[in-house]
């Protein structure tokens, strides 16, 4: 509690930095305030062994192919009753003759620095944009020992952030669940649960401001969990030496692949106050044998003759009706049950087992704990964390190739440009494909999202198809599993999660510490998917529709199609009227066989149904 006391008094706000790139030392602190080791200047370059990695994340890999760039990143904490360290990092660059003072040691034609602040408070788009407009007003000085503004910068954020409690609007901002469906669609679930499954995924994108966003808003459609589930994510030691890690000898990146020169700071890490691993980590899959990119096609989105294989129907002895709340109407029809907020009614409590501060629901899940990492930006100084044997697990990103380059290193790896998700394990990709249930609540996402693109969601801010509202079906669908994994011995609930995913989550270490402990909300929730329901053609359609647009064998077969098809037409110009007079009287043919095929004909006893054509992929 004293300590409590202490962190209130000193402000949410821990240090204001400037870091720089000189064309010798490669990325150093600049200035600090207060100073980040004591008895030394602002002026100082020393670090604390601890955040080592500070000028690495604070200006980014390939910051130079960018005039801004905005990075999150997280610090492992200086002390035990220190919890994880927020960065926020505003990149700019400036030509060097456009300054007015320009001091001895600027020899390039322009100038890479960045402002960025520590804080104790997950608030990174508030924070972002107070820094953004502090970093304008300092490059717009075009004199960088003009410090003063920096004071008051820190000044000022910890005046107007103290005592402000971890609200949504201010949590969330910056952070669009609309724009992530749109660009993901229905693999924003499976992103969902694979988070759930604590796998090492990675996301791959440039710029950082892009990588950044899209990361923390998935993590923001899990309840609490940026608010108070980051806490114990970034507990990790660095390592003391480049030669120390062979994947980047091997990798013979020099120093201009990225921003540093000095590249020196990649080492052996040991994690202070690890526990040791939880007994389900031996569920996390080993590194697949098939390392080529040819093979890492995510062959769980296809096509397959076992896609359209649903959950059998239960025994006689089990009817439906004995399902709480299920409903046998159209499978179209959701609840829509509004969940209660995270920070609603009985507010936080200090976790017993978790040692997080929970809900009355026992959210957020204590993912990011033990050893998961969440990295929102990971530098290439950092790369050895991907193999560290005291890692459980990451939810990370990065900007450089070499890590998209070594896939065995990670479970998935998400190309945010791309909209693909990289599996190569077909293990795993058996356990997130999605059943009917979970295409429904995707699909039903998806059309709020779309369908309301154009009218009053201006700024993602209304109820229905906006940000708070994609956040509370999550929050349901989140309740809803949680309640289902308690019913233990009724498989239909199971079923519409996927046997496979329940079996594997709950032998992670989020659900067991989860499930360790009574939660008193729980009692409210009714145990069964949101979208549960009998089948019907309409989900065999959308599960072909899923498999056939989403897949990359869908997408070939559509490429050939379009491509066969201009073949065609080019073939008709060349060759002439003739051919092309007769492509219109085949398809005239063509279109009186199928209107003869459309007119009503007689049944009789002899004539039984047509054998249906079999689909291949």
């Amino acid at each position: 509690m004293e300590s409590q006391g202490r962190d209130e008094m000193k402000g949410p706000v821990l240090h204001i930095v400037v870091v720089g790139f000189h064309h010798k030392k490669g990325c150093q602190v600049e200035f600090s305030y207060p100073p980040l080791m004591p008895n030394e200047g602002h002026d100082s370059s020393l670090l604390p062994e601890e955040w080592k990695y500070l000028p690495f994340l604070a200006l980014p890999d390939g910051a130079h192919n960018y005039q801004e760039d905005t990075v999150y990143f997280h610090l492992p904490p200086l002390s035990v009753d220190m919890k994880c360290v927020y960065g926020v990092s505003c990149y700019r660059q400036i030509e060097a003759k456009a300054l007015k003072v320009r001091q001895a040691d600027v020899t390039r034609e322009t100038v890479q620095k960045s402002v960025c602040v520590l804080s104790r408070v997950p608030l990174y788009g508030l924070l972002q944009a107070k820094l953004q407009l502090i970093t304008h007003a300092y490059f717009e000085e075009k004199d960088f020992s003009q410090i003063s503004i920096l004071k008051e910068l820190y000044e000022h954020m910890n005046g107007s952030l103290r005592g402000s409690a971890l609200e949504g609007s201010q949590v969330y901002l910056g952070l669009s669940p609309r724009d992530l469906i749109l660009h993901f669609q229905h693999k924003v679930l499976i992103l969902f649960k694979l988070i759930l499954l604590e796998k090492k995924v990675l996301f791959y994108v440039s710029p950082v401001n892009r990588l950044v966003g899209a990361l923390m808003t998935v993590l923001s459609l899990f309840p609490g969990m940026i608010e108070h589930g980051l806490v114990d994510s970034s507990h990790y030691k660095p390592k003391s030496s480049v030669s120390d890690d062979p994947s980047l000898v091997e990798s013979g990146l020099g120093a201009e692949e990225f921003v540093s020169v000095s590249v020196t700071d990649i080492a052996h890490a040991n994690m202070e106050a690890t526990q040791p691993a939880a007994e389900g980590d031996s569920n996390h899959l080993k590194p697949p044998s098939r390392t080529s990119p040819e093979s890492s096609e995510s062959d769980w989105e296809t096509l397959d003759p076992s896609v359209l294989e649903e959950p059998k129907e239960p025994a006689a002895g089990s009817s439906g009706s004995d399902m709480p709340d299920a409903f046998d109407s159209k499978p179209g029809t959701p609840i829509t049950v509004q969940p209660l907020g995270v920070s609603g009614q009985a507010g936080v409590i200090q976790g017993l087992v978790s040692g997080l501060e929970e809900d009355q629901y026992g959210l957020p899940l204590p993912i990011f704990t033990k050893g998961y990492l969440c990295l929102p930006y990971m530098a290439l100084q950092q790369h050895h964390l991907l193999s560290d044997v005291t890692v459980r697990g990451f939810v990370a990103g990065a900007t450089n190739i070499l890590f998209r380059q070594q896939r065995h290193l990670s479970d998935a790896i998400v190309e945010v440009e791309e909209a693909r998700i990289q599996i190569q394990d077909p293990e795993l990709r058996k356990i997130l494909s999605l059943t009917t249930a979970d295409l429904r609540f995707a699909d039903y996402l998806v059309k709020h999202v779309t369908e309301n693109r154009d009218d009053v969601f201006l700024d993602g801010t209304g109820w229905e198809g906006g940000d708070e509202w994609i956040r509370a079906q999550f929050t349901l669908y989140l309740h809803s599993l949680l309640s289902s994994a308690l019913q233990q011995d009724n498989e239909r609930l199971l079923a519409d999660y996927g046997v496979p995913f329940i079996g594997a989550w709950k032998n992670t270490h989020n659900f067991r510490v989860w499930f360790s402990n009574k939660h008193p909300g729980m009692t409210a929730i009714t145990p069964g998917h949101p979208f549960q329901g009998q089948y019907s053609v309409a989900d065999v359609k959308l599960r072909l529709s899923h498999s056939v647009q989403n897949s990359e064998r869908g997408k070939k077969i559509g490429n050939a199609m379009i491509t066969t098809s201009r073949s065609v037409v080019q073939t008709g110009k060349a060759v002439g009227q003739s051919v092309g007079g007769a492509l219109t009287s085949a398809k005239s043919a063509m279109s009186s066989w199928f209107s003869t095929l459309a007119q009503p004909q007689p049944l009789t006893p002899s004539s039984g149904p047509e054998p249906a054509s079999e689909v291949k992929p």
